[in-house]
C-alpha cells in the first residue's frame, strides 16, 4: 500500500523552473492578499468615519423636529425623510418615528433625560439591517427630547462588497501573471543550467572533453561555465597526458623486454638443442639479463612514481636535515662511480619532505652527474642557505636541450646511449615541488653542467632529534 504523497514531497518532486514559478506566484499571492485586505479594511474605516462625520453634522432645524412630534402627539405616522430614519425621544422612553423604528438604547434616554452630551452606535431595526445611529438633545419648549438620525450601514457594505471584488479580480490577474512571469524568469535565467546539463550528460554519454559552454558576465552561472571550461580542459590535458604516458613507457619497455628475449631465447635453445654456449658468452647473456632485468625494476619504480596523483603524496611530510641525506646520497653515488673524484661542501639545512622520495631524488640528481663526467673527473657538491648546487664536468648540455630536460622520457642525443629511462629529472622535478622548491640545470663555465635545487628552509628541530 503506497502512501499519499505530502505537498512538500510532490513540490520537491517538480522541475526546478517549475518550483521557481510556483514559489513566484505563491509570494506575490500573499503580497497581494496582504496589500488587499489593508486596502479594504482601510477603506471600511475610512467610509465608516465619513458616514459618522456626516451623521454628527446632520442635525435637523427646530421646526421640523416641531412638526415631527407634533405629528406624533395626534397620533399620526410622520412622513419619512429622504436617507435618513429621524427617532425623537422623550424623557419618559417615548419614541416617534419617521421610517423603520430603531430600539432605543441607554445612551439614547441617557441623551433624553440631559445626563449625556450625544450618542453614536449602532442598532438593527425591526427588519434586521444595521443602522448607524446619531443621537443629540433638542429643547421643544420646556420639553427636553433627543433626535436620533440614523443611515443604513447597507451603504458601507454594498461599497465595500465592490471593492473586494474588483480586489479579488486585480490579485488573481496578478498572482497568474506572476506565476507567468516567474516561469518565463526561471526559464531564461536557468538556460545557462539546462545547456551545463545537457553538456554534461554529453560528456558522461560519450566522453568528448573538448565540449566548451559560453561564459558570458561575471554572475555565478557564468563563473560555473567557466568552472566546467576548465575542468574539462585539466580532464583533457590528464587523458592526453596519461595517454602519451603510456606510449612513452610501452616504448621504454619494449627496449629491456626485446633484448631480455633474445637472451632467454639464447639460452634456451642452447638447452635444447644440446650445443653448449661457451662459459664466457653464457657469463655475458646472464651479465646482460641480469642488467636488463635491474633496467627494467627501476624504469617500473619511476613509472609508478610518476602515476602517482600529484595531491596524493608518497608519505608523510616531516622536518628533514637535508645536509645529512645528501651525505646519504653521494655515498650511493660514489659507488656508480668509484673513479670519480666528489669535493663537498654542505651546510646544515632542515626541510619539510619525505625522506625517501628526497634521497631518491638527490641521487637521481647525482647519477646524472656521475654519468656525464669523464673519466677520473670530478663532480662539485655544495649546500649553502638551502641552495644545493651539483656541477659535473661532462659534456653540457646544449641550450636548445635546456626546455625538455625534465620531460617524461627525454633523453638528449648524448644519453641514448647510456643507462636510464629519462625520468630521473622527471621525479627530481617533482620531489622538488612539493618541498615548495625550485630546480633549474644550465650550463657550467669551463664546460659540464650545472645542477642548482633551491629548498625553503624548515624549523630546526630540537637538538636531541638531529641526526648530525
Amino acid at each position: 500500500m503506497t502512501r499519499p504523497r505530502t505537498p512538500l514531497a510532490w513540490f520537491r518532486s517538480r522541475p526546478l523552473r517549475s518550483r521557481l514559478a510556483l514559489l513566484t506566484a505563491f509570494a506575490v499571492a500573499v503580497a497581494v492578499a496582504a496589500v488587499s485586505a489593508a486596502c479594504w479594511f482601510v477603506t471600511r474605516a475610512q467610509l465608516e468615519s465619513e458616514m459618522d462625520r456626516a451623521l454628527t453634522t446632520t442635525r435637523l432645524d427646530l421646526g421640523a423636529v416641531r412638526s415631527l412630534f407634533d405629528t406624533c402627539v395626534r397620533d399620526k405616522e410622520p412622513p419619512p425623510v429622504a436617507g435618513f430614519t429621524i427617532q425623537i425621544i422623550d424623557s419618559a422612553g417615548g419614541v416617534c418615528t419617521a421610517g423603520t423604528a430603531l430600539p432605543v438604547g441607554a445612551g439614547d434616554l441617557a441623551v433624553a433625560r440631559g445626563t449625556l452630551g450625544d450618542a453614536l452606535h449602532t442598532v438593527k431595526d425591526a427588519d434586521g439591517h444595521e443602522m448607524r445611529v446619531y443621537t443629540y438633545p433638542q429643547r421643544l419648549g420646556p420639553v427636553a427630547v433627543a433626535v436620533s438620525v440614523a443611515r443604513p450601514l447597507a451603504e458601507i457594505d454594498n461599497s465595500l462588497s465592490t471593492l473586494g471584488w474588483v480586489l479579488l479580480l486585480v490579485s488573481g490577474i496578478g498572482v497568474v501573471g506572476a506565476g507567468a512571469a516567474g516561469l518565463w524568469v526561471a526559464r531564461t535565467g536557468l538556460e545557462p543550467v539546462h545547456r551545463l546539463t545537457g553538456a554534461v550528460e554529453h560528456v558522461a554519454a560519450t566522453e568528448d572533453l573538448t565540449v566548451r559552454i559560453p561564459a558570458d558576465g561575471e554572475d555565478e552561472i557564468a563563473r560555473l561555465s567557466r568552472s566546467f571550461n576548465q575542468m574539462t580542459a585539466a580532464l583533457a590535458t590528464s587523458r592526453d597526458r596519461q595517454a602519451r604516458l603510456i606510449a612513452d613507457a610501452g616504448h621504454e619497455l619494449r627496449t629491456p623486454l626485446t633484448s631480455l628475449r633474445t637472451n632467454i631465447e639464447l639460452l634456451a635453445r642452447s638447452d635444447e638443442t644440446g650445443r653448449a654456449i661457451p662459459p664466457e658468452d653464457r657469463r655475458a647473456l646472464m651479465a646482460s639479463v641480469k642488467a636488463q632485468m635491474t633496467e627494467l625494476a627501476a624504469l617500473i619504480g619511476d613509472l609508478q612514481e610518476l602515476a602517482r596523483p600529484d595531491a596524493v603524496r608518497p608519505g608523510p611530510l616531516e622536518v628533514v636535515p637535508l645536509h645529512t641525506v645528501l651525505r646519504t646520497a653521494l655515498d650511493r653515488a660514489r659507488l656508480r662511480g668509484p673513479e670519480l673524484t666528489f669535493t663537498t661542501d654542505l651546510a646544515p639545512w632542515y626541510v619539510r619532505a619525505e625522506p625517501a622520495a628526497l634521497e631518491r631524488a638527490l641521487v637521481n640528481v647525482l647519477d646524472n652527474a656521475v654519468k656525464f663526467s669523464p673519466p677520473r673527473g670530478t663532480v662539485e657538491v655544495t649546500l649553502m642557505r638551502g641552495e644545493l648546487t651539483v656541477r659535473d664536468h661532462g659534456p653540457g648540455i646544449a641550450p636548445d636541450e635546456l626546455p625538455h630536460v625534465f620531460d617524461r622520457f627525454w633523453r638528449s642525443p648524448s644519453a641514448r646511449s647510456l643507462p636510464g629511462s629519462g625520468l630521473g629529472l622527471s621525479i627530481v622535478a617533482r620531489t622538488v615541488k612539493r618541498t615548495g622548491g625550485t630546480i633549474a640545470l644550465s650550463p657550467a663555465e669551463g664546460g659540464g653542467t650545472r645542477a642548482i635545487l633551491r629548498f625553503p628552509g624548515a624549523p630546526t628541530p630540537p637538538p636531541e632529534l638531529t641526526t648530525d
